[in-house]
């Protein structure tokens, strides 16, 4: 049930993104974040520790929070819309999430609706007792799912992908919890990370590629379930391993169990964790993120070598590329934007004519390293393009000579169906323009990518076989490593529709 004060803030909330235009114009214009999970079994402080893992992995989703906690008895969920500290930093709303086990979920909207019956964990009372569920990635037969569900009787509150899973375990007749919920994993397709509570236990589950991501940690010997390690860092916690594709791990008191329920496949997760998604600090799969982008610029710089005065990151997420790119080329690494860190998604409501300020009010020019100079812009990716359109433009009226745009993954192509918020393909500018096109759009004197095997010499993986990828690559290449059975279905009724129209 929503409380009038949970109305009170979605109402807020949507009135101060409606015409969000100069900063969600550079918002737009870069790949958006998946969501991150939380989860702990058995700790006294369990959702403090929470809300902490969630503040480490706020970079993961900023438009709502949620924590569900379990205190022996009774369940308690607070939901928010907006960022982990505006309301999980505030002990009135810890006071309300008692107990020792409890998840936790930061979202950005790939699937559903900013709005707050869609912000996880989604809860629900069944016959086996409370079930309690977050989720990380996009299930890409989930409107298949739903449509039979709803033919069967089912009655959804969300809009939300997740809440067919919720909806598969409720009507299995198998008489296990972990076994109701595999048997609605056998059912969905797509890229996932769960994180389930339970009156009795702590449940986390990969999808069988490895998609998405999912770690183990300890911390006075409880176990954690998080997305990514910088979540168990900012608590102390132990690294203990990743859960592994295709892996659903149940922690109970005293112990830890793993059910491997799917055939083994190799693993192929999302390449977009190491260029973009997860935070620098972070180790994923046994790479740090960091030395991995670095690596990355290094490669950029070996395919790519440009005459240029100094090497300037395209803030944040392309500074440890500009980094790498730097120290192969000898070309000096100045900072040569300045990021304002203080200014949100809901800052301001521009009118049309106040567009061109939006990159303005998060990027700056630092016009004492850009003015006369050569300039090598390092970014980690073009997706629209607009907002590179804007920073190469403001680089020139900072007095810069050249501007060299250089990015440090290869040309985005195609779109993303497993949690990455892309644009169609049609909206995508590597899809609908050669590089020299893009080049005069953006308006740089050079424009150049890195290849899809110095992505892969970069991670370490030499002598690429394209036939046999070892990530999820399919933005890149087309590749895509699952049935994509609700795009088949749209497909198809957009031809019906077309032949009703003719007929």
């Amino acid at each position: 049930m929503i409380t009038g004060s949970e109305l009170d803030a979605e109402a807020t909330f949507r009135s101060t993104t409606n015409g969000r235009l100069a900063i969600d114009d550079f918002d737009g214009d870069r790949l958006r974040e998946h969501c991150g999970v939380f989860g702990i079994f058995n700790h006294p402080d369990a959702a403090v520790i929470t809300a902490l893992g969630l503040h480490a992995l706020q970079h993961r989703g900023q438009e709502a929070a949620g924590i569900v906690s379990f205190d022996g008895r009774r369940f308690h969920s607070e939901r928010r819309l907006g960022l982990v500290g505006d309301h999980f930093s505030r002990e009135s709303t810890i006071k309300r999430l008692p107990g020792h086990s409890a998840i936790g979920h930061v979202r950005y909207a790939t699937t559903g609706e900013t709005i707050l019956r869609n912000v996880q964990p989604l809860f629900a009372e069944l016959n086996t007792g409370g079930f309690a569920v977050g989720h990380n990635g996009n299930l890409t037969n989930a409107q298949s799912l739903r449509r039979e569900l709803i033919e069967e009787g089912a009655i959804f509150q969300s809009t939300s992908d997740t809440e067919v899973v919720l909806h598969l375990v409720a009507r299995s007749r198998k008489h296990r919890l972990i076994d109701r919920f595999i048997e609605a994993l056998r059912m969905i397709e797509g890229a996932y990370s769960f994180v389930v509570l339970s009156n009795k236990k702590l449940i986390g589950a990969r999808d069988p590629l490895g998609i998405r991501p999912l770690v183990i940690g300890e911390l006075e010997g409880k176990h954690i379930l998080a997305s990514e390690t910088c979540a168990l860092d900012i608590i102390g916690a132990r690294f203990v391993r990743d859960v592994e594709n295709g892996e659903i791990v149940v922690i109970s008191e005293g112990a830890i169990e793993s059910i491997k329920p799917f055939p083994r496949q190799p693993m192929r997760p999302c390449i977009f964790e190491y260029i973009y998604f997860s935070r620098p600090d972070s180790v994923v799969h046994g790479r740090p993120v960091y030395e991995v982008r670095k690596a990355m610029g290094r490669e950029l710089a070996r395919e790519r070598r440009i005459e240029a005065d100094v090497v300037v990151p395209v803030p944040d997420s392309g500074v440890p590329a500009a980094i790498g790119y730097a120290q192969e080329s000898g070309i000096p690494f100045e900072l040569g934007i300045i990021r304002n860190h203080y200014v949100g998604r809901t800052f301001i409501q521009p009118t049309q004519s106040a567009r061109d300020f939006g990159v303005r009010l998060k990027h700056s020019a630092n016009r004492c390293v850009a003015a006369g100079k050569r300039v090598a812009l390092i970014d980690d990716s073009i997706v629209r393009g607009t907002t590179s359109v804007k920073i190469v433009r403001m680089m020139r009226e900072a007095g810069a000579r050249e501007v060299h745009f250089l990015i440090a993954s290869p040309p985005i192509a195609h779109p993303d169906y497993y949690g990455i918020d892309t644009p169609q393909k049609d909206k995508l500018l590597a899809a609908t323009h050669s590089l020299e096109e893009m080049r005069r759009y953006i308006g740089s004197d050079t424009l150049a990518f890195l290849s899809i095997d110095g992505i892969y010499r970069a991670m370490g993986e030499t002598g690429r076989d394209p036939r046999r990828p070892q990530f999820t690559d399919h933005c890149f290449t087309g590749d895509y490593p699952t049935q994509l059975t609700d795009l088949a279905g749209e497909r198809v009724m957009a031809q019906l529709s077309l032949l009703a129209e003719v007929s």
